[in-house]
């Protein structure tokens, strides 16, 4: 089912640990670990791992960027196969939310991605019609979808010779939530006298139906299709017996269903505006019962509403406090799949903690009038319920948390032998009485050899007065924390990269994420000082970014030497021997990881093109141009940098916009 694609090899421990993971997936078990150093090709690992084991696969990571990056991945491994990105399609999201202390309602604010919301179609239509699926998510998949029954059901089966009138067919399609247009759209259609061109909710294809004596006569359809270009570029069209529209949107109410569901609705609004009128609040009960007829309306007339998903729980007959149904529900279409948690030890804790923010904000919003109290039951899953819905689960990190550690058992496959032969850092406490001077002393050192450095220490003031006395030195060097855009971080880094810096100082931001080959050196001040930013997972992550130089060194300055020093220590220095022992059987040399700075770029990578400028040159435009029309511009060119994926540049982007509003304010 699954046909891998790839130049290289197993190598290292990749063998042993895909071996030992096929083997337990193939026991039955239900939680297992991929215990995976930096840079020893854990991807490559679950890849071959999917294709030996043949089953759909969800892969779960823990924010968009790094998804994008796996779906890329992947996408390379399974070029055959059916790869899918699912994340929020959210550019922008202000939820709805009441502040009672100062009486201010805040509306829904949010601009969709169309690209994100066309790929999120792709992924569950994909699941309802196909086994062999990958899809990369990020937790997004724990939140309610709507049921993947209703919307195989909803869905319209088309094939030659079928009757049906151009009226009937045009009624289905607005029920399904097309839009007609005179111009071909995604999730739209146009129609001619005997003749509808649909474009489906993937926006990946057009269908042609010809209908002829209240019948169909003809079904073309054209793949890879471009939306954008379509009525310049040349469209090839293959005919087809039959196809299945599937609805444009989510959370379509079923026609069978809406009668009763709305007598579900009003029953709860009664209810619910009877208690609090009881309670001494007649405005807000007059203002549930306002939003909530219009809302039936507006689904009677078009099985649709904005905000339907609050609905959901009535729409799908749940219970009350019933999990909602989510991307998950539609792999369980597939009887048995596998869940490989990306990251897990940062994986797990943000799925734990979904529920209890979106639950706090809506019930203020039931308690005011602004929704019924089913509207609490439109929300992400508890871990109960995540943990109840997957069956078979592969947790992937290279510092595992103590719920992947329990639940795994034994069952851990360690990763810990690089293709490269690169050797985790050595580690070297230090006092520190002059510690300044000695750090000084090492990072000049560094220098003379054209390596880089990174310092972390447990404040932004901290980070601030050293960079500040660094440079009095003649370092070059610049400090990241959290009050520094992403923007600005991201350049920082890169500039470190090419030379412009010799040393990064920072807090918690050097910790996971970046690839730095030119970084032999890591000082790590307070290092002693027990807490979140010294703990032992903390530690370790830090100590891996100097993982990718042949000359990889630690310095933890410290007077004591705590139990997450020692943990850490003990754990580098057992993954180092492993190394070593391994490089020596093999006859190994390792060598540093040459990496080109443009390779940062994630897009350009999967597309193999040169690096474009980062900024957005205005310069370029005509001098006639007003600020209104570079605005315009700009958003244009945000939206396409989102639909490549290209997430720093759109970040960019959005600060040139920023600096143009403030302009024509």
């Amino acid at each position: 089912m699954f046909k891998l694609v790839s130049t290289f090899k197993p190598t290292g421990d990749q063998p042993q640990a895909i071996k030992q993971l096929i083997a337990g997936l193939k026991k039955g078990l239900r939680h297992q670990t991929l215990l995976g150093v930096t840079g020893s090709g854990k991807t490559f690992t679950m890849a071959n791992v999917i294709a030996k084991i043949n089953k759909p696969t969800l892969i779960i990571s823990h924010n968009k960027t790094l998804a994008a990056q796996l779906f890329q991945e992947f996408k390379a491994f399974f070029p055959e196969n059916s790869v899918h990105y699912f994340v929020s399609y959210y550019d922008y999201y202000q939820p709805e939310a009441y502040l009672p202390a100062t009486n201010t309602y805040i509306e829904k604010d949010a601009k969709i991605n169309e690209e994100i919301d066309r790929l999120r179609h792709a992924a569950t239509q994909a699941l309802l019609t196909r086994d062999d699926v990958i899809i990369i998510a990020s937790v997004s998949c724990i939140y309610n979808l709507g049921s993947p029954d209703d919307y195989n059901r909803s869905s319209l089966e088309i094939f030659q010779g079928q009757k049906i009138t151009n009226q009937q067919l045009y009624n289905h399609l607005i029920r399904l939530q097309y839009q007609p247009n005179l111009e071909i759209k995604r999730g739209g259609f146009r129609k001619t006298t005997d003749e509808f061109e649909i474009a489906p909710s993937t926006g990946e294809e057009i269908i042609k139906i010809k209908l002829t004596d209240n019948k169909i006569d003809k079904i073309s359809i054209a793949r890879n299709v471009d939306l954008e270009n379509i009525e310049f570029d040349e469209t090839k069209y293959a005919r087809v017996l039959e196809t299945r529209l599937f609805p444009a949107k989510y959370w379509i109410a079923a026609q069978d269903k809406i009668d009763i569901a709305i007598q579900n609705i009003r029953a709860e609004m009664q209810k619910h505006t009877q208690w609090l009128r009881t309670h001494g609040l007649p405005v807000e009960a007059a203002r549930l019962r306002e939003r909530t007829e219009f809302d039936i309306t507006m689904i009677q007339q078009t099985g649709y509403c904005y905000g339907i998903e609050n609905y959901s729980r009535h729409l799908e007959f749940r219970e009350a406090g019933k999990a909602p149904f989510t991307l998950i529900d539609f792999f369980k279409t597939k009887q048995d799949f596998l869940t490989i948690v990306d990251e897990s030890h940062i994986s797990i804790p943000q799925i734990r903690g979904m529920f209890h923010g979106d639950h706090s904000r809506k019930q203020t919003l039931v308690k005011h009038g602004f929704r019924l109290p089913s509207a609490l039951d439109n929300r992400p899953l508890r871990f109960p319920e995540f943990e109840k819905r997957v069956s078979q689960v592969i947790y992937v990190s290279a510092t595992p948390g103590t719920y992947e550690i329990k639940k795994s058992g034994k069952n851990i496959a360690e990763q810990l032998v690089r293709p490269t032969g690169l050797l985790d850092p050595t580690v070297e406490i230090v006092r520190t009485a002059k510690q300044i001077e000695h750090l000084l002393g090492q990072i000049r050192e560094r220098i003379s050899k054209n390596q880089r450095v990174l310092v972390t220490t447990l404040t932004k003031r901290m980070a601030e007065d050293l960079t500040e006395y660094l440079a009095e030195q003649g370092i070059k060097v610049n400090y990241i924390h959290s009050e520094i855009k992403t923007l600005q971080r991201l350049e920082i880094i890169r500039d470190l990269r090419l030379g412009n810096y010799d040393v990064i100082v920072g807090v918690n931001l050097l910790r996971e994420g970046l690839d730095l080959p030119e970084v032999s050196l890591i000082a790590i001040l307070d290092a002693d000082k027990e807490g979140f930013l010294r703990n032992a997972t903390t530690l370790i992550q830090t100590m891996g970014r100097a993982a990718r130089h042949i000359d990889g060194h630690i310095l933890l300055y410290a007077d004591k030497n705590t139990r997450s020093m020692q943990a850490a220590i003990y754990e580098t220095q057992r993954r180092r021997a492993r190394q070593e022992k391994y490089n020596t059987k093999h006859g190994i040399t390792p060598m540093t990881i040459n990496k080109a700075v443009a390779e940062t770029d994630l897009s350009l990578i999967a597309k193999g093109q040169k690096p474009q400028k980062t900024r957005f040159d205005l310069s370029k435009s005509s001098g006639e141009m007003t600020t209104k029309q570079r605005v315009r511009m700009l958003e244009k060119e945000i939206e396409r940098a989102i639909k490549r994926l290209e997430y720093e540049r759109a970040i960019e982007l959005r600060e040139e916009l920023k600096t143009l509003k403030r302009n024509l304010e």
